[in-house]
């Protein structure tokens, strides 16, 4: 079956469910971890319908940091399995699920001040790291051993670091190029073995039988029968089920023009001053971007859609980041800021402590109902989510299905590195699409136009905005700018890229004739 998405194949999905079709597994939510639940079921042979109020990664799933890490913060709290945990998801992604989409990333650790036991600590962090990846069966190729570094190297892998570093440590992790690009990865693969993907489609009323769901484009209502329920809904999964504890966090990020932080060979890792135990990140990213980050506040009991970051928080991420690098940025570097919410569990014994010591581990529950609840754990971990919210589903319903292949299982694009770099395609758009890239490219048609920036400083095509439409699910503007292409996070570049959106979405009809 087709992994295509698109305008067409969302009603006809949506006829077929309305019209009575019953599936084994219904999936509330499409952030990654809803995906993750679809693609597993589906590819274990089961039927299965993904349903989502918003857009595919509308939620918590497009706020990360981008990084696909191998969990060795964990350590220092104990948690040993959450930190094995987080290193093999990290293997499976770089090396099979998405080596297109995950690429590795040095981080620096500058050492500022420190005597001799401090710099132990150093080598100690760099082989722990590097035991991590070696117990998850990670290749060295795939994330290179750690070094300590001398003055002089640190300061040329980060010629904008203040002064006074005494040298520092690098560690590799994954990076992923764009997170909601995963999400649409994921449902894609899993609509390729059949699963519905349906978005603007919302749940009113969600049983362990199944569901009262809202077609939000038309606000016509129906009622779908299935044999297993997963909510998989995130921060908002106390909505659909009262027993579900949840205690959300909020997690803030800058987003600055990467010459605005001066050449950066790799991420930097420092410790927060206000507290020592946490780290700023300043992030090398993509198409000229960098992040800074990250918050880590109390949410609160109020949970809008979309977050967005206070005025203290970009504050303490400035105040943070003028303590790291030579030449200072203001609020007018600042050209973006987006806000995530983390679907932290509750923990009775950790009442009051803040929300950056809570566990990042995830649960699996089943209601009363037998609503199957899937909550908690973290971008990097959505494969393992899912395939223990499957297993708990085939064990409770007695489904018929096969083993778990999701480990090894490519997402669409994917494909050892030696092959992508045989692609005749921009990296950029390697990078983006893996072997789709040449599709891409063919969306132009002969139009050289269609190959070109959308408009000046932003290096999305119009050839992407097409594929976006034709492929990857977009039912409006906001899905293209802010979810698809990500433009939307500079308000300024998603105002220039305006028209070009619009363009693609009126030749709508017109793409769908040519398929």
């Amino acid at each position: 079956m087709s992994s295509s998405l698109d305008a067409a194949r969302r009603a006809r999905e949506l006829d077929a469910l309305a019209r009575g079709a019953v599936v084994d597994v219904l999936v509330i939510g499409g952030g990654v971890t809803g995906a993750g639940v679809a693609l597993d079921a589906a590819s274990r042979g089961l039927s299965v319908a993904l349903v989502e109020a918003h857009d595919l990664a509308f939620g918590t799933s497009r706020w990360s940091s981008k990084l696909v890490h191998g969990g060795l913060r964990y350590l220092a709290g104990g948690h040993l399995g959450i930190a094995h945990e987080s290193a093999v998801e990290r293997g499976h992604l770089m090396q099979r699920i998405a080596p297109h989409l995950v690429h590795a990333l040095p981080q620096l650790m500058p050492e500022y001040d420190t005597g001799l036991r401090d710099h132990l600590k150093y080598i100690g962090v760099g082989s722990v790291a590097d035991l991590l990846r070696a117990a998850a069966r990670t290749r060295r190729d795939t994330l290179p051993k750690p070094r300590v570094l001398g003055r002089v190297e640190t300061g040329r892998i980060a010629p904008a670091l203040r002064p006074g570093f005494r040298g520092g440590l690098t560690i590799w992790d994954g990076q992923l190029v764009d997170d909601a690009r995963l999400v649409v990865a994921i449902a894609r693969t899993a609509a390729a073995y059949g699963a519905r993907v349906v978005t603007r489609c919302r749940a009113l009323q969600v049983t362990g039988d199944g569901a009262r769901l809202r077609d939000e484009l038309t606000g016509v209502e129906l009622d779908v029968s299935a044999r297993a329920v997963v909510n998989a809904t995130g921060v908002w999964a106390g909505t659909l089920a009262s027993d579900v504890a949840l205690r959300p966090s909020r997690g803030t990020h800058l987003v600055v023009r990467s010459r605005a932080l001066g050449p950066l060979g790799a991420a930097l890792s420092v410790p927060f001053r206000a507290d020592p135990s946490r780290f700023l990140l300043v992030l090398p990213w993509t198409d000229g971007r960098a992040l800074v980050g990250l918050t880590d506040v109390d949410a609160g009991c109020v949970l809008p859609d979309v977050p967005r970051p206070d005025d203290a928080e970009i504050d303490y991420l400035l105040a943070a980041v003028d303590d790291v690098l030579r030449v200072p940025i203001g609020r007018e570097d600042v050209v973006g800021a987006f806000a995530g919410l983390r679907p932290l569990l509750a923990d009775p014994d950790e009442v009051g402590a803040p929300t950056s010591d809570l566990s990042r581990r995830h649960s699996v529950t089943v209601g009363a109902d037998d609503l199957v609840t899937v909550t908690g754990g973290k971008l990097t971990t959505y494969r393992r989510m899912a395939e223990d919210t499957v297993d708990t589903v085939v064990r409770l319903r007695g489904l018929p299905a096969g083993k778990c292949r999701t480990p090894w299982l490519p997402l669409v694009g994917a494909a050892p590195a030696a092959s992508l770099d045989r692609i005749g395609a921009p990296r950029r758009l390697v990078a983006r699409y893996g072997t789709e890239a040449p599709r891409v490219l063919a969306e132009a048609d002969g139009d050289p136009a269609l190959l070109r920036p959308v408009a000046d400083g932003i290096p999305v095509t119009g050839a992407e905005l097409r594929f976006a439409v034709r492929h990857e699910g977009v039912l409006d503007e906001d899905d293209l700018l802010d979810r698809r292409t990500r433009i939307g996070l500079v308000a300024d570049d998603r105002e220039r890229a305006l028209p070009a959106a619009r363009e693609a979405l009126a030749a709508r009809g017109d793409l769908l004739v040519s398929r």
